[in-house]
């Protein structure tokens, strides 16, 4: 039997989105950072000949939040289990420090999208994780910042978790401002909590789809890894 698609497009409001939706109890949710990749930053065929070299494969990936100039990551992160950027809770300029910001984390068999102090106040081991900013939706509701008639428009990406439990991530494919990308997460995907991940340099690996933004450097990537088949 095939395997029923992952991704699919969601007109919403004035936007066109591409959704993927995985299933954290069966499909395999990484994360590469610098500690991984290297110094000057990541691209998915980086990823794809580190992960041949392994015997495996990638199906999806998506950039995974925001970096420094180093391309080390602004805060949280955890890859394989090991953590590689530690959680900030400090203030500054830019979306990442527009509170409340959060964390995308991948145990074992789950996955959840929370709101910074909520995390901290957790104390969870996650097998994966990455901080951004801002939230798009926290517990329902959308983020208190995020103006309805807001003039920035941009491409945006981020990742929200369904009711059932499997992750979604969604790239815009126009221009869109934040509070129409929240409304995408809680009324076309009834998300109680979603995740900003970035937006000038949103990207999409999604052969499915014949989709692979080639030109993309990233300082952190998300992907669902596969063994090869042989």
């Amino acid at each position: 039997m095939a395997e029923a698609p992952k991704c699919t497009e969601i007109d919403h409001l004035s936007g066109r989105y591409t959704v993927c939706t995985f299933d954290p109890k069966v499909d395999t949710i990484r994360l590469y950072g610098t500690a991984t990749l290297g110094k000057r930053g990541a691209t998915y065929d980086q990823l794809n000949t580190h992960l041949l070299g392994n015997s495996q494969h990638m199906s999806f990936a998506m950039n995974g939040g925001m970096y420094h100039p180093d391309y080390g990551p602004v805060g949280l992160l955890v890859e394989n289990g090991r953590e590689t950027g530690a959680l900030s809770r400090g203030d500054a300029f830019g979306n990442f420090f527009l509170k409340p910001n959060g964390v995308f984390w991948v145990g074992d068999g789950t996955a959840g999208v929370l709101e910074t102090e909520a995390y901290a106040k957790a104390a969870l081991s996650p097998v994966e994780a990455t901080q951004s900013g801002p939230m798009l939706l926290i517990d329902g509701t959308i983020h208190p910042r995020f103006l309805p008639d807001a003039t920035s428009l941009q491409i945006r990406n981020g990742v929200g978790i369904l009711p059932d439990g499997r992750v979604a991530f969604a790239i815009s494919k126009t221009p869109v401002r934040f509070h129409d990308f929240a409304t995408l997460f809680r009324d076309r995907l009834h998300s109680k909590n979603a995740l900003f991940l970035d937006g000038s340099i949103s990207s999409l690996y999604a052969p499915e789809i014949r989709r692979h933004d080639r030109d993309a450097v990233m300082g952190t990537i998300i992907a669902v890894v596969k063994n090869l088949p042989w």
